[in-house]
C-alpha cells in the first residue's frame, strides 16, 4: 500500500485519454473558428457593383469574403485523355496500387494501399458572373474543399498463375491490382470560393488564400453545405473530446477509489492497533511487574515455546475469533494480506489480547 497506487496501464491509459483530449479539442477550436468565420463572412454577387464596393474598401482588399460564379479558363483549358468531351482548368491523375496484406494477429486479409503515380495539371481561370464580371482564382491547389469532380476510374485486375498463388501466400502479400482516377474542375461549374478579395492596382478583381491565416475555400458545392460541413465536423470532435476526457475522468476516480479504500485499511488496522494496546493496558495482570533471575529465565524459555508462528521472535499475544487459534502476534497479524487465520484460513472477524502470567 506504499505509495500513490497507480497501475502502469492506468497511467498510459490517463495519458493517452488526456492527450487525445487535449488534441481533439483543439481540432474542434479551429473547426468551430473556422466556422464562425464562414458564418460571418459578408457574401457578394459578382457583378459591376464588386469593384465599386472594393474601391471604397480601406486597402481595395476584403480579408473574408464568399463569392460564386462559374469557371473559365484564362488560357488553353485541359482536355481529359479518357474522355475527349470534358475540358477543365484542374486536372489531377492518380494510380495506387492496391494490395491484400496478411495480418497474423486478426487472422485475417487486409488492403492496403500505395500511390504509384500522380499528377496535378492547372491552368490559370476565373469565375464570371452576371455582366462578364470575372473574378481570378490564384492558388487554387492550396484550397480546402471538394472542388473537383471524378471524371475517370478504372480497375486494372491482376491475373494469378499457379506460382503467383503460392508466392503470395508464402509472402503475405497479395496484389489486387491498379486503379487509375482522373479529377477534374471543369469549364463551366459553378464553384463558391471563400477567401481574401482584392482589386489590385489594374483594376482585376483577385480571389486569393487569405493573408490573415483564415482558411482558404474553393467547393462545387453551395455555401449552406460548405458551412454546414464544418459544422459538422466541429461537433464530432467535440464529442471525441468530450469522450476522452470522461475516459481520463474515469481512471482518476478509480484510482482515487483504490487509493481512499487503502487509506480507510490503514486507518480501521491503526484504531484496531490501539484497542489491542488500550486491552492490554487495562488488564492488571499484564502491568505486574515480575523481578528476579529466575522471573527473566521463565520468561525466555516462554518466548521460545510461545514464539510467533510467522516472525518467530515475539510471542504469542492476540487470539483470532471466531477460530479461537493463538498463532501469531498482533504485529504480524496486522500484516497478512488477508484477513484469514493461518491455521485453519477461516475469516478471522476480531481479535483480543492473550496474557501470559
Amino acid at each position: 500500500m506504499d505509495g500513490f497506487p497507480v497501475k502502469m496501464s492506468e497511467a498510459v491509459c490517463l495519458g493517452a485519454s488526456l492527450t487525445l483530449s487535449g488534441i481533439c479539442y483543439y481540432l474542434y477550436r479551429k473547426n468551430r473558428t473556422t466556422a464562425n468565420k464562414l458564418d460571418d463572412a459578408p457574401h457578394f454577387t459578382i457583378d459591376g457593383k464588386l469593384k465599386d464596393i472594393l474601391k471604397v474598401t480601406p486597402g481595395a482588399c476584403l480579408q473574408y469574403a464568399v463569392i460564386e460564379g462559374a469557371v473559365q479558363p484564362v488560357a488553353e483549358p485541359l482536355t481529359s485523355p479518357f474522355q475527349k468531351e470534358f475540358v477543365g482548368v484542374l486536372q489531377k491523375f492518380m494510380l495506387r496500387e492496391h494490395r491484400l496484406v496478411w495480418n497474423g494477429l486478426s487472422r485475417t486479409w487486409t488492403d492496403s494501399e500505395r500511390v504509384l503515380h500522380q499528377r496535378v495539371n492547372a491552368v490559370p481561370f476565373v469565375l464570371v458572373g452576371s455582366n462578364d464580371t470575372a473574378v481570378r482564382v490564384l492558388c487554387p491547389l492550396q484550397a480546402s474543399g471538394v472542388h473537383m469532380e471524378t471524371t475517370h476510374e478504372k480497375f486494372h485486375q491482376v491475373n494469378y498463375g499457379l506460382g503467383d498463388i503460392i508466392g503470395q501466400y508464402l509472402s503475405g502479400e497479395k496484389l489486387k491490382g491498379q486503379l487509375e482516377t482522373e479529377e477534374m474542375l471543369k469549364v463551366g461549374t459553378t464553384l463558391t470560393g471563400v477567401g481574401e478579395l482584392i482589386l489590385d492596382t489594374d483594376g482585376i478583381l483577385i480571389l486569393r488564400p487569405p493573408s490573415n491565416g483564415s482558411k482558404y475555400f474553393l467547393s462545387i458545392t453551395d455555401f449552406d453545405t460548405l458551412l454546414g460541413e464544418q459544422e459538422s465536423t466541429a461537433v464530432w470532435w467535440k464529442v471525441l473530446a468530450i469522450t476522452s476526457a470522461l475516459v481520463g475522468a474515469a481512471v482518476i476516480l478509480l484510482v482515487g477509489r483504490r487509493f481512499y479504500q487503502q487509506l480507510k485499511v490503514r486507518w480501521e488496522r491503526e484504531k484496531e492497533r490501539r484497542e489491542f494496546e488500550r486491552l492490554q493496558a487495562e488488564n492488571p495482570r499484564a502491568r505486574a511487574l515480575v523481578t528476579g533471575p529466575e522471573a527473566l529465565q521463565d520468561g525466555e524459555e516462554e518466548l521460545l515455546e510461545n514464539a510467533c508462528v510467522i516472525c518467530l521472535t515475539q510471542p504469542r499475544n492476540c487470539i483470532l475469533l471466531d477460530c479461537g487459534h493463538v498463532c501469531c502476534c498482533h504485529s504480524c497479524y496486522q500484516a497478512l494480506p488477508q484477513r484469514r487465520c493461518p491455521i485453519c484460513r477461516q475469516s478471522i472477524s476480531r481479535v483480543v489480547p492473550i496474557y501470559h502470567v
